[in-house]
């Protein structure tokens, strides 16, 4: 028997149905879901020295599970010393079963592990359903070890929905375990 992630068996039995009375839809197709998550940072000091991109890629390809690749600069800008093609920056794009354990662990363990969190801002969102994070600290995660790090910086989690408006995409990521501020 195949593993399946512990949210992704509570969005099919749970979530969709709370989420199918809550708007009124009619076909189950209609019902916003979790398409990808974007992970991404970008690394400006890595035009000085090319070791902080291969940091980065370790640290984030561990506490994703999944490779990161460099992203490439796209022009010359004389002014920063930077080439068109020069590695400057970390992504990782997660689908499917990594997807949902990734926020699984972001919610139940990165999260907590903030300093005076209070919860997370609900004015992410970017009029078409998708919410923007940003994590100042990449030590929240359990998966890196603090003593190895060289560099505490941050990255932008990215969360692409299905969902047609905003109201419904923090419906979904809220029913999903995003702990938003209370208004």
């Amino acid at each position: 028997m195949a593993y399946i992630p512990r949210l992704k068996t509570e969005y099919k039995e749970r979530v969709a149905a709370s989420l199918k009375e809550e708007f009124g839809y009619n076909n189950v197709m209609e019902i916003p879901k979790l398409q990808k998550i974007v992970l991404s940072r970008g690394v400006g000091a890595a035009v000085a020295d090319k070791k902080l991109i291969d940091y980065a890629l370790d640290e984030m390809t561990t506490i994703t599970g999944q490779k990161a690749v460099a992203t490439l600069s796209k022009k010359d800008v004389a002014s920063f010393k930077l080439r068109k093609g020069m590695p400057i920056g970390v992504k990782v794009t997660l689908r499917g079963e990594r997807m949902y354990e990734f926020l699984d662990r972001l919610v139940t363990v990165a999260l907590p592990r903030v300093r005076d969190f209070q919860g997370i801002k609900a004015s992410g969102f970017d009029g078409r359903g998708n919410y923007n994070l940003g994590i100042t600290e990449q030590i929240i995660f359990p998966e890196i070890n603090i003593d190895k790090v060289n560099k505490i910086s941050g990255m932008d989690i990215t969360f692409v929905t299905s969902a047609q408006t905003d109201k419904e995409a923090k419906s979904l990521l809220g029913e999903l375990g995003l702990p938003f501020k209370k208004d």
